[in-house]
């Protein structure tokens, strides 16, 4: 049973309609079946021409609210649908009245016994689901609240289910992400769009986190996924950034102004707070992953993005420098011989990693010091930096990491948090454009979430998994690595996936589970889908040079080195993959 609640200010418009045919004649003999008194006595009058009277009823429950004298709520009429699933059976009027009291109590406008609550009527005109209307004003003159009112319908429908034998539905805990309003579907329908704006954002929004390494990696990263980002600083005037909302270009209202979703309106998770408690981006160093080794490429990359963020974000060069330690990124400065006052160039490193140094110019043309200068004089931009395609090396061997660090948790943990997975998978979604890979991340957006908006602390484990979204992010859209890279990612994809689906089934949050499982399912078929064609003598051979890091071929037995001789690869990972369970 899913209850709906809903705010109004008349009543009398709203009983007209509850009584009235419907929008396509689907209301069939309107009745009161519950109220704060007999039905019988609230029941609206029948005229001489059939036609209902309202207002005694209407009198009746606008009552209290005078009282309130403008002390009131600026919506009184409260309006809560309960309906039953499609499978479920039919309800008789007495069990519907009997839900309808339950809910009035679980809210706490009518606790059972209160005879000086707000005054309500339950009206059914249709075999699966009932109206409660009620007005927020009690008899004792006092303002009723209505704090958290949803998730109490929401607890009271789950203990109507197991009372009647319903179909049992997930809990209100907040885990669910918001769902597009009736107004934004049919604007995309309108437009003609793929998918209404709030979900391609927050699509957007997922991915721009889990491929960042601080804040403002964040928002570039949001910037060059074709997004308008609005930062909200603080009311005190320091400058710090404390949220942020989003658009769609070309998303539009009705004066022309862009259509802004706050992080939160998006997803419970994707406030700018919960994203950097979750990724560690709040405490100085804290969503740097250099524990984890990385070629020497893959580590000049994540630098360069990480430099030219804090770059593009500061406004002279004391506030770069600052920029850079507070994103977890080590800085050394070159003075000048003649002049050790005068600073000449820098060199970057990250702070958890394994020492190397890189210059800004090793960086990119575009970041070293002077260049950077010239960028905070005013001066025209010139061109090169990140706008440039990454080469075919860059792009190998940040794939290569990527894979690597994602089987090799896979191999020593077997589990890892839900939040570091689900960033991971929906960068693969986006960097493969695999339609499969991506239901499979959104099937998994619901087991990512703690219940209630709880933040869970990054486990200290997670770092070579958050690193991997980050290689991907870098290396961008496009399978640039081979069928054996892509497979050996979505089988440790998988495995995590499952491990999550345990974790919630033995939290006994089912729902969550099951959303797991659907994703595990989808990553399954994206296997099966691979591995069709592959002869059944020998596993994937790849094509010469195509991925050299991860070898011409991979045996069963142990692990193979590449013709480089740099990396190996875990056997399993070219294996069948095994099917889910769920």
């Amino acid at each position: 049973m899913i209850g709906k609640v809903l705010r109004g200010a008349k009543v009398s418009g709203l009983l007209r309609y509850l009584y009235g045919p419907g929008r396509a004649n689907e209301h069939i003999d309107p009745r009161v079946v519950a109220g704060w008194r007999e039905p019988a006595e609230v029941e609206p009058p029948v005229r001489a021409d059939g036609s209902r009277d309202f207002r005694p009823l209407t009198g009746l429950l606008e009552q209290p609210l005078a009282a309130l004298a403008g002390r009131g709520h600026e919506r009184p009429v409260w309006h809560c649908v309960a309906r039953a699933a499609p499978g479920d059976r039919i309800l008789s009027d007495a069990e519907w009245a009997e839900a309808a009291r339950t809910i009035m109590d679980r809210s706490g406008l009518a606790p059972s016994g209160d005879e000086e609550a707000v005054r309500w009527v339950a009206v059914r005109h249709a075999d699966d689901h009932v109206h409660i209307v009620a007005t927020l004003g009690r008899q004792d003159g006092v303002r009723p609240s209505t704090w958290n009112d949803f998730y109490k319908v929401r607890e009271a429908c789950r203990e109507l289910e197991g009372r009647f034998g319903l179909v049992v539905t997930a809990p209100g805990d907040r885990t669910a992400a918001r769902r597009p309003t009736k107004g934004e579907s049919e604007a995309a329908v309108r437009q003609g769009w793929e998918e209404p704006a709030r979900i391609a954002l927050r699509r957007r929004v997922q991915a721009a986190a889990a491929g960042a390494g601080s804040t403002e990696e964040f928002f570039q990263a949001l910037r060059e996924a074709g997004v308008l980002v609005h930062r909200r600083l603080d009311e005190k005037g320091h400058g710090r950034v404390v949220g942020y909302a989003v658009a769609l270009p070309g998303h539009a209202n009705r004066e022309g102004r862009p259509v802004w979703y706050g992080g939160g309106k998006l997803a419970a998770d994707l406030s700018l707070p919960k994203l950097q408690a979750q990724r560690g981006w709040a405490k100085p160093g804290g969503g740097g992953s250099g524990a984890e080794r990385v070629s020497e490429v893959s580590a000049r990359v994540l630098l360069g993005r990480s430099v030219r963020s804090a770059a593009r974000s500061a406004t002279g060069e004391e506030d770069f420098f600052r920029r850079l330690r507070e994103a977890g990124v080590g800085v050394r400065l070159r003075h000048s011989e003649r002049n050790p006052l005068e600073v000449t160039g820098y060199a970057v490193a990250s702070v958890e990693g394994d020492g190397r140094w890189f210059g800004g110019g090793r960086l990119g043309d575009d970041l070293t010091l002077p260049r950077l200068r010239r960028l905070w004089d005013g001066s025209p931009r010139e061109s090169g930096g990140e706008s440039r395609e990454r080469s075919a090396e860059e792009r190998r061997e940040l794939w290569a990491d990527a894979v690597r660090l994602s089987a090799d948790y896979d191999r020593r943990f077997g589990g890892v948090e839900p939040d570091a997975v689900g960033g991971l998978l929906g960068v693969a979604g986006d960097v493969l454009g695999d339609r499969r890979v991506r239901r499979a991340g959104e099937e998994f957006d619901r087991a990512v979430r703690e219940p209630y908006g709880r933040v869970a602390p990054p486990a200290a484990r997670s770092g070579g998994v958050r690193l991997a979204a980050r290689l991907l992010a870098a290396a961008g859209r496009g399978r640039n690595g081979s069928t054996v890279a892509m497979m050996t990612l979505v089988s440790s994809l998988q495995a995590m996936v499952v491990a999550v689906a345990e974790l919630r089934r033995a939290q006994g949050r089912l729902f969550q589970a099951e959303a797991a499982g659907r994703a595990a399912r989808e990553l399954d078929g994206v296997l099966a889908g691979a591995s069709a064609g592959r002869p059944r003598d020998r596993q994937v051979l790849l094509a010469e040079g195509d991925f050299p890091t991860l070898g011409a071929v991979v045996g069963r037995s142990g692990f193979r080195r590449s013709a480089e001789g740099r990396r190996s690869v875990p056997s399993h990972a070219a294996r069948p993959p095994s099917r889910s369970t769920f």
